[in-house]
């Protein structure tokens, strides 16, 4: 057996320690009135309408003119834009063209606190038109709830010219800047302009050289910087905005304008089928499953129990990272209580696993080989066994989540609610797979065989063999 060395036990176990530690509490700093996250952790998962419940609402067109079918299914596609851009997938989302209406039902966010429906889907039905007009005239004013004023109605030549639109926008990201002279924090939101929109940027820019430029969305000025310099770049920002405003404001431009203003017909808080305090409960039962899993596994099998222990730590705090949108490149995710099935059904497959690999080292050792010859022998007869489970988990959870995805033709049969819920599960079952090869597999074996190396260990017995 290839040795592994000693101090890796120690690297590896602090590493999974700390994955778990952050996944569950995130990496959170207070910067003034604001809070920036590092890390997310588990306060920052959404839960589905069925655990933390949610929001109904039925939109109609505010508009005199004629609504077709087709204008009711682009205005339903770019609120469903929305949604998934806020990494929701448990929403139900249809349209009614027989009384023009929209209806949409969807999670609380994370941190809600007033449980306001009205304020929950402003953000979605907001028409978020976004155009860059000449001066920065404007009809009226009005205080805002945190005492900002706001500047309504575009009037004048603001009002008559448009030098660009949200069409001419490519992508809008919300981003943090500091400033080099007073080292304070500012968000900003980026805009990268396509190639026309570039180009009508720096005509813009050229024409109006030391004038004002006003940004607005819909009928609010949102910014009105002065152009010090003719920019050519492609590219844009919008100041004097907060951290969350900046969010908001990137999501809506990146969804795109609404093809008319949107009424809120009525609207209504959901219950959740299972409840904050069911959630609590099942909580607690995992927790206690957990304890009496360890046990277990350390009393039959020992040392590699203890290892396995520590890789199925892992595994979880892997799980709970995929959902929180822990990891940069993975986003956040919504999840219901099918998800938490799959996910209590990797860490079944993930305890299986180490079992697995456990018993055949111990099946060596009761054999009569060296503790080196049956690690390594029992890690090689177990891996194909643990792949073949493990694979076909994974096969059927990507085939769960392209047919039953967020959107996709079955909707049209089994109704977004269904699809939704299926994700959730095929989302968070594939994620606990992949961990289940990453821990159950990986570190499960760098670190037995790094304490094999350890004088004071090399016991069978430790192992689960006879006692010498």
């Amino acid at each position: 057996m290839k040795r592994v060395r000693k101090p890796v036990f120690f690297i590896v176990a602090l590493l999974i320690l700390a994955l778990a530690a952050t996944s569950v509490f995130g990496i959170h700093v207070q910067n003034g009135d604001n809070t920036v996250t590092y890390i997310k952790g588990m306060g920052d998962i959404r839960w589905g309408i069925d655990i933390n419940g949610g929001v109904e609402a039925t939109f109609v067109p505010d508009t005199d003119e004629e609504v077709t079918q087709d204008d009711l299914e682009s205005a339903k596609a770019i609120i469903e834009t929305r949604l998934t851009s806020q990494h929701i997938t448990d929403y139900e989302l249809y349209t009614d063209p027989a009384n023009n209406r929209i209806i949409v039902r969807f999670p609380w966010k994370s941190d809600e606190t007033s449980f306001d429906p009205e304020a929950a889907i402003q953000e979605i039905s907001a028409t978020a038109e976004l155009t860059f007009r000449p001066g920065a005239e404007y009809e009226t004013t009005e205080v805002d709830e945190n005492g900002e004023t706001l500047y309504k109605t575009p009037t004048g030549d603001t009002a008559e010219t448009v030098l660009m639109s949200g069409s001419d926008v490519e992508s809008a990201t919300a981003q943090i800047y500091q400033d080099q002279t007073t080292g304070s924090t500012q968000y900003v939101v980026a805009l990268e302009l396509t190639e026309d929109g570039a180009e009508k940027f720096a005509a813009a820019t050229e024409e109006y050289l030391n004038k004002t430029i006003s940004i607005w969305m819909d009928d609010v000025m949102i910014s009105a910087p002065t152009v010090e310099s003719v920019i050519t770049e492609g590219s844009a920002s919008i100041t004097g905005v907060t951290a969350e405003e900046a969010t908001k404001l990137a999501r809506q431009i990146n969804a795109g304008a609404l093809p008319f203003q949107l009424t809120t017909k009525n609207f209504r808080t959901i219950s959740p089928t299972l409840g904050a305090s069911s959630l609590d409960a099942m909580m607690i039962a995992g927790v206690i499953a957990f304890i009496l899993i360890a046990l277990f596994m350390i009393l039959v099998f020992r040392l590699t129990g203890f290892v396995a222990v520590i890789s199925l730590i892992g595994q979880i705090a892997l799980c709970f990272a995929a959902v929180s949108g822990y990891f940069p490149a993975f986003n956040s995710f919504t999840l219901t209580l099918p998800g938490i099935a799959g996910i209590i059904l990797s860490i079944g497959m993930g305890v299986d696993a180490n079992i697995i690999t456990a018993t055949r080292i111990k099946e060596e050792l009761w054999a009569g080989r060296t503790l080196d010859g049956a690690i390594q022998k029992g890690d090689d007869n177990s891996f194909w066994a643990i792949f073949d489970g493990n694979i076909t988990t994974i096969i059927v959870s990507l085939i769960l989540m392209a047919v039953f995805g967020p959107t996709n033709i079955l909707s049209m049969l089994f109704g977004a609610s269904t699809t939704g819920s299926i994700y959730s599960f095929g989302y968070t079952l594939l994620i606990g797979n992949i961990g289940n090869f990453i821990f159950g597999v990986g570190t499960t074996r760098l670190m037995t065989k790094s304490l094999s190396g350890f004088k004071p260990l090399r016991k069978k017995w430790l192992f689960g063999g006879a006692a010498e």
